[in-house]
């Protein structure tokens, strides 16, 4: 039997089902490639008390995890909750075309998460990502989405690329930004959320600019028309 578990968004955010499951699961994965963890490896196999064998893109979309479901229990583990990559649907597909049994057990997320800021989560239109930029890779296609949340007062919720450093991705979205024509007054910036080092900060382009120890994995949040409620509670955060 396959089991897709969400950790949650802290190191102990395994649920007590979760745990349940893992301790008659022969083989334990832990996807590694879509998040910046804020803990080690290490601290996770010791709260979950088993061996936990890391997976990449490449072995993850081989499908061998479906394979290997055939014939034993095995666990993915995914940060946050474990459909928000798509690559996880796909592993949920396979198992239904190879008559493979599988359960998903869900956990909170970042898209839970920033509700903490004080925006609504009903208020918030599609979620985009960030991708790191290379010398011949310069993708600003996360722009259209922010143009098209826009449109209709939306909050934009832009989840960062693994290994992206926070200066350089506030420099992307400046570049973006400039070049779709879209003016950008002020972003929030949540930091670890739902871990101790959670961190959310409301600033101006020119104060975040100075700012180089925010800490992954992190998200930045372009607002769209707020209620005076949400107002309040984000402005709470500029201090």
């Amino acid at each position: 039997m396959l089991y897709l578990i969400g950790l949650g968004l802290n190191v102990d955010g395994i649920s007590g089902f979760g745990l349940e499951v893992l301790k008659r699961c022969k083989r334990i994965y832990l996807e590694n490639y879509t998040v910046d963890f804020p803990y080690s490896v290490g601290e996770l196999a010791e709260v979950l008390g088993k061996k936990i064998v890391e997976a990449d893109r490449a072995f993850v979309e081989s499908l061998e995890i479906v394979d290997e479901a055939q014939k034993m229990d095995v666990a993915l583990l995914v940060y946050g909750s474990p459909l928000t990559a798509t690559t996880h649907i796909t592993l949920i597909d396979e198992a239904k075309k190879s008559k493979v049994r599988y359960k998903i057990i869900y956990n909170a997320s970042i898209l839970d998460a920033v509700a903490g800021t004080g925006l609504q989560l009903y208020k918030f239109g599609k979620t985009t990502s960030m991708p790191a930029w290379k010398k011949n890779f310069v993708p600003e296609s996360f722009m259209e989405v922010v143009k098209e949340n826009q449109s209709i007062g939306a909050h934009s919720l832009i989840l960062i690329d693994i290994g992206l450093e926070f200066p350089d991705a506030l420099k992307q979205l400046e570049i973006s930004a400039k070049n779709s024509k879209i003016k950008i007054q002020k972003l929030v910036v949540c930091q670890a959320l739902g871990t101790k080092r959670e961190k959310i900060l409301y600033r101006t382009l020119e104060d975040l600019r100075e700012m180089e120890n925010v800490l992954k994995p992190y998200g930045i949040i372009i607002p769209g028309k707020m209620h005076f409620v949400e107002e309040e509670v984000l402005n709470s955060f500029c201090k």
